[in-house]
């Protein structure tokens, strides 16, 4: 059995959603896992922000307005009378379930719920396409078999034990479509594995029932050797280990969700990437196998701010490192890079939420400094022990431009590199013509 999991411009129109047929095989046993409709999710998260600011007449125009956009899809999507009246109840039902919600306190509970119907229509529209057109397929609430514990990890073996029963119940069906992004939490609550979760989800579930294949179709023909949108002349990478591509997608590459990988890499699921647009393209293919002897790419992640702390209290010392750790786990903010020397230590996070607050409990340490419009630029490919010349490579290609940090040896697949994110641009270009070209 194999995952499909379509992303937001893959549905994102009434033709687009259609033609998933030309890449779907009704006569091969399929779970296709569908993101919401492209935009939807984006609207849908300012209608929640409105509301938790209280500011009803604003969220109920942004939901008619949303609605009337849905209003248009299905027309175009369901042709004919009696499966367009069945589109249009279920839109309806939506709408109406998230004008209600305006009606009572709104919470960070109620967020969610509104965020998960995105999900809930693009699956039940597609349903009822198939049915339109006399494609069998059974639709799956994400919702039964989906969840997430305390520390909001997913339960790979809840959604074995809930999810295998409900295909073993279906032998002579081939298509079961379910939501992707959305699932419980351990109070039973809807809630989601964040934005991007789709991916995450095709994942879990190819680990849950031990799938063939998951197969990722986005808008881009696989994981290039660099950002398309920044440089010219990037090419498609035919193949990359798991550790490759977790490093990538961790590190900026966004057609992939950082988490999806390892799931799929503990129970050594191959994992392919394809393009909607372009079914014909080989795409790129994750697994357990790796080319060694080869730099494979070059990813980019923004919004990196960095921190120095400076103390002659470090010199010799033990258990320094472990108690400036703590605060950032108690402030549940992850560190990307992290350099030491004898009385400092550097080290850089995306999440700034409670950046004040770490800050205030720093100076305790010594001198903190901080430096943010921060860039991490991420060369991902074979830099083993046993690899000379490479990483000499990386650096003469960015000796003209000013790195705060470098990374290396920390893992076999990367060097890392934070620069001023201006430079960014001159940063994987000048990489790219010493690498690839």
């Amino acid at each position: 059995m194999k995952i499909l999991k379509f992303g937001g411009t893959s549905v994102g129109s009434p033709e687009r959603m259609q033609k998933l047929l030309d890449i779907i095989n009704p006569q091969e046993r399929q779970i296709i896992v569908l993101s919401a409709v492209s935009g939807t999710t984006n609207k849908l998260v300012e209608i929640a922000d409105k509301l938790l600011k209280a500011k009803k007449e604003e969220g109920l125009a942004l939901i008619d307005k949303l609605h009337q956009e849905y209003q248009v899809f299905i027309k175009e999507l369901l042709t004919q009378p009696e499966f367009y009246e069945q589109g249009e109840e279920l839109i309806n039902y939506h709408f109406e379930f998230l004008k209600q919600l305006t009606n009572d306190l709104f919470t960070p509970i109620e967020e969610k719920i509104v965020l998960a119907q995105g999900e809930l229509i693009s699956t039940a529209l597609y349903h009822i396409y198939l049915k339109s057109i006399g494609v069998s397929s059974v639709l799956l609430p994400a919702l039964d078999f989906m969840r997430v514990d305390a520390d909001h990890e997913p339960e790979i073996a809840y959604t074995t034990t809930h999810l295998t029963p409900l295909l073993e119940a279906q032998p002579t069906t081939n298509l079961f479509i379910t939501q992707g992004y959305i699932c419980r939490n351990s109070f039973g609550e809807i809630d989601n594995l964040r934005r991007g979760g789709s991916d995450y989800t095709a994942s879990l579930l190819g680990a849950a029932i031990m799938a063939d294949e998951v197969q990722i179709w986005t808008d881009i023909d696989g994981m290039h050797n660099n950002d398309p949108r920044i440089v010219k002349g990037t090419k498609p990478i035919s193949h990359l280990s798991f550790d490759e591509a977790a490093e990538l997608a961790y590190f900026g590459a966004k057609i992939l969700h950082p988490q999806s990988v390892f799931p799929a890499q503990k129970f050594k699921i191959p994992v392919r990437l394809l393009n909607t647009m372009e079914p014909e393209a080989p795409g790129t293919v994750i697994s357990t196998a790796s080319e060694s002897g080869k730099i494979k790419s070059i990813a980019a992640k923004d919004g990196i701010t960095a921190i120095k702390i400076q103390s002659s209290r470090m010199l010799l010392a033990y258990g320094f490192l472990r108690r400036v750790f703590e605060i950032f786990e108690r402030y549940k903010t992850p560190i990307d890079m992290i350099t030491t020397s004898e009385v400092a230590v550097s080290l850089t996070i995306d999440q700034t939420q409670n950046l004040s607050e770490i800050l205030n409990e720093l100076d305790a340490f010594g001198s903190v400094e901080i430096d943010e419009n921060q860039s991490i630029i991420c060369v991902v490919g074979d830099f083993g022990a046993e690899k000379h010349g490479y990483a000499a490579r990386v650096l003469d290609a960015v000796k003209h431009i000013p790195v705060r940090m470098i990374s290396y040896g920390g893992s076999a697949y990367n060097i890392s590199m934070l620069i001023h994110t201006p430079d960014k641009t001159e940063a994987l270009r000048s990489l790219h013509n010493r690498i690839f070209e």
